[in-house]
């Protein structure tokens, strides 16, 4: 008798949040001081769920993402909202090397964030 494997989309289908969850997923601190349940606020965190990034009155979705060879970073095609305009960036995504936040690179600026731990936000 044959082994039976289930086609993948029913394995997906079983785990939604696993499949859409990426890489990067999580809230940050924007400063030391952050608030971490203000998400989208100034003083506040910034959030990533679901390849969407939730800044300060922005929200981009991250698209086409591309991995860098030989780093643990992803090039991402940011297709943005806020403040009543619309625009596309590119954006690089690493993780730190202590795997305790992230770098987030957009032409000519480089920034580093905390991840908030769980009970924070």
């Amino acid at each position: 008798m044959r082994d039976f494997l289930p086609p993948a989309y029913l394995i997906l289908g079983l785990f939604p949040a696993i499949a859409l969850a990426g890489p990067f997923d999580g809230v940050y601190k924007q400063t030391a001081n952050s608030e971490c349940a203000l998400v989208g606020a100034d003083g506040g965190s910034l959030k990533i769920e679901e390849s969407i990034f939730y800044g300060v009155e922005v929200e981009c979705r991250m698209a086409r993402p591309v991995d860098i060879n030989d780093m643990n970073a992803t090039i991402y095609h940011m297709e943005c909202s806020g403040e009543g305009s619309t625009w596309t960036e590119r954006a690089i995504m690493m993780n730190d090397a202590e795997g305790t936040g992230i770098y987030m690179i957009w032409d000519g600026y480089a920034f580093r964030y905390e991840r908030c731990e769980e009970g924070e936000f």
